[in-house]
This record gives structure tokens, sequence and C-alpha cells, in this order.
């Protein structure tokens, strides 16, 4: 007997609705084992498709496909080739991009970010761990990258039973790579860097901001200086901050590597240093507030509503009339609607009139599954200060 997987008529429901996960709670019999590709039954014992099983997560069953499509090697080599094929359609200015972005190319659970000639990979889930070796060859015989490293050390893989680590699966790893996107070199760290080395996902905001970037710059939580460095070029004097001293250290190489002068990166907590310079009455042209995931569940919203009001009022007291704000969020459980309404209060409380001038969401090549509020989690608003 095949692996199989019974859930009620509420699951089924979210199947057909398109959401690839199905909760423990909509689970009613199980005749799998973890890490399985599994028979999805409905209540009515109608197949309903095939699905990567995992028996200790809350989201146990992510589906592959629908009715009876089979799901083989032949199938999961396909879709990878669908998705390397979309971002070759792109026509994306880089060598570091993502390449396979989970649920939203049909291989959930699955990352691949390609850093030039290495690629960076996650399975964030047992089946897809269970596939990871079968993955890795057709990485190789697709893309012939140097290396390919396994940043299997997310949290979100204890709640599956994984453990967290770091692996090379094919070939070699160097200690740093040099990558590009758009006019800007960096050297990323695959290892030990954040996410799969770095922020990917925001490098089509960093192109649009820099259509309206100008004057004195002020980059908030800027990591290794991706909002700085892609907007110096365009401004008179450039002030980066961060908490961490190690990427203020990445800041500098990066502002040296890049030729860029008028780039200072300064080691300071941001809440601190926005008061700090408000008091100092100090006034920029363009500021950026790109800060980490403040709301990582629920319970944490309401802590990071009031710390987004906080930093976008600070920041509005700080913006020159016609000047621009960047403002962004890379929190799902904050939506986009609570996101503006944030910024709306923060615009009364600060009498700072501002305009919407765009509104935009993570790059293309980590695509949002209609139908799947978990896949668009990356908000980011360009706004004009109007007087």
């Amino acid at each position: 007997m095949s692996s199989r997987v019974t859930i009620s008529a509420r699951g089924e429901e979210r199947v057909r609705s398109g959401h690839p996960w199905i909760y423990r709670s909509d689970v009613t019999d199980v005749h799998a084992a973890g890490g399985e590709i599994v028979e999805v039954m409905g209540p009515r014992r109608r197949l309903l498709g095939h699905a990567l099983f995992s028996d200790q997560s809350q989201i146990p069953i992510r589906m592959l496909s629908h009715g009876d499509v089979v799901v083989d090697a032949a199938l999961i080599r396909k879709r990878l080739q669908q998705a390397i094929a979309f971002r070759a359609s792109l026509g994306i200015d880089a060598t570091a991009y993502r390449l396979v972005h989970g649920e939203a190319d049909l291989l959930p659970s699955l990352i691949v970010d390609r850093y030039g000639e290495y690629l960076v990979v996650q399975a964030l889930s047992q089946g897809m761990d269970r596939l990871l070796p079968e993955v890795t060859a057709m990485l190789v015989e697709l893309l012939a990258p140097i290396g390919i490293l396994a940043r299997n050390d997310p949290k979100v893989r204890t709640l599956e039973g994984l453990e967290q680590t770091i692996e090379v699966l094919h070939g070699d790893i160097p200690e740093s790579v040099l990558v590009r996107e758009g006019p800007v070199e960096y050297d990323a760290d695959l290892r030990k860097g954040q996410k799969t080395g770095l922020f990917l996902d925001q490098r089509e905001s960093r192109d649009a901001a820099a259509k309206y970037a100008r004057g004195r710059l002020l980059d908030c939580f800027s990591y290794n200086g991706g909002f700085a460095l892609r907007l110096a070029r365009h401004c008179s004097e450039t002030v980066a901050v961060d908490i961490s001293a190690d990427a203020v250290a990445r800041i500098r190489e990066n502002a040296v590597r890049n030729s860029l002068p008028n780039l200072e990166a300064r080691e300071a907590n941001v809440f601190d240093e926005l008061r700090r310079l408000e008091r100092s009455g100090e006034r920029f042209d363009t500021i950026v507030l790109d800060p980490p995931a403040f709301a990582k569940n629920k319970a944490s919203v309401p802590n990071a509503m009031a710390g987004y009001k906080e930093i976008n009022l600070r920041a509005m007291r700080l913006l020159s009339p016609g000047g621009y704000l960047v403002t962004c969020s890379c929190s799902y459980n904050v939506s986009e609607d609570m996101f503006a309404e944030v910024i709306h209060q923060a615009s009364i409380d600060s009498r700072t009139p501002v305009a919407l001038v765009e509104k935009r969401t993570q790059g293309r090549d980590h695509p949002i599954l209609v139908g799947v509020p978990e896949t668009y989690y990356l908000k980011c608003f360009i706004l004009r200060r109007v007087e």
C-alpha cells in the first residue's frame, strides 16, 4: 500500500483553493513516515494529489501536485528547469539572485540562490531534506556550478525535527565570493552571511530608490550596505547605520571596493541614533529604513507596530521638504494595509505630510504565489515629503 494521508473537508477546501499547506488540525488519518511523498486523500476517499509529508511540523502536508499527477524525478527536474528559465527571462543585472523560491516555484520548502558560479540551497521540510541529494544532482547537471553549499541552519528546520547544519554538497566553496548587483560589487560570505549570504530580495527596490536619491542620505539598518552603496553615487553624503560591528566593517570595506569616499558607516542602535540626529537638528534629503523582521510571529505584532511607527515618525522629522523616505517591512505578519496605517499615523504624529510615490514588493526572482499570502512578505513604500 502506498503512503497515504487523509484530510478533513476543511483541508480539502484549502487544497482546492490552491494553498499548498495543510495544517495538522486538518489531518484525520496517516499511513506514512516523515519525509515521504504521500497521496493526499479527501474525506470521501478521493485522491486530491501528492505532497511532502512531515510527522513533526504543524504543516505536515505541502502539496506538490494535484489530481493524479505523479511526483517523480522527472517532475522535480522539470520544475527546476522552469524556475531557472524564468530567472533567465528576467534580464537580471546581477550575478547573485534567487533561482528557486519554494512554494512560488511549486517546489515547497526548497530555496536555491545563485552567487556567481556557486549555489546555496536550503531544504526546510523533512520531505525536501530527503530529496536534497536528488535535487543537488539535478542542479549540477543543469547549471554545472563550481560548488553547492547547503545552508540548512534556519531555526525553522527544528520545527521539522531536522538538524541545523552547514555543509558542502558539491565541489568547493571559498571563504568569500565576489558578486555584483547592478553597479555595486560585494564580497559574500556564503557560510556565515545572513540568509544564504546576502539579502537578495531588495535588489529591485534599491534600483527604484536610486532614481530618487539625492543630497544627504541616511541608510538605517544597513547590514552590508545594500541601499547605501547603491544610492551613494547619487548623493553628496551618505551615512549608513547598523548595530553590528561586523556589518559596519563590511560596509566600510564595500565602500572602498566601490570607490565611494562619501560613505560613512556608524555602529549604533538605530532607534537611539534617530533620536540623537533629531536632537542635533540634522536633516536628510533621502532616508532608507530597511529593518529586520520586527514581527516573527503574531504575538509580536503589537510591539512590531510600535517599532515601525517609532522609526518612521523619527525619519519623517529628519526629512527635508521634498525629500524621499524609502521605508520597508519584511514581516509577513504585518500586512500591507497594517504597514500603510503605521505610516499614516507616523505622518500625523510627526506633522509631516507625505505622498506615496511607489509601492514595491520583493524582487521578481522572489515571486508571490496568488492565493498564498505567506509568499508576500516584503513591503517597500517610497514616500516624498510634501509641503
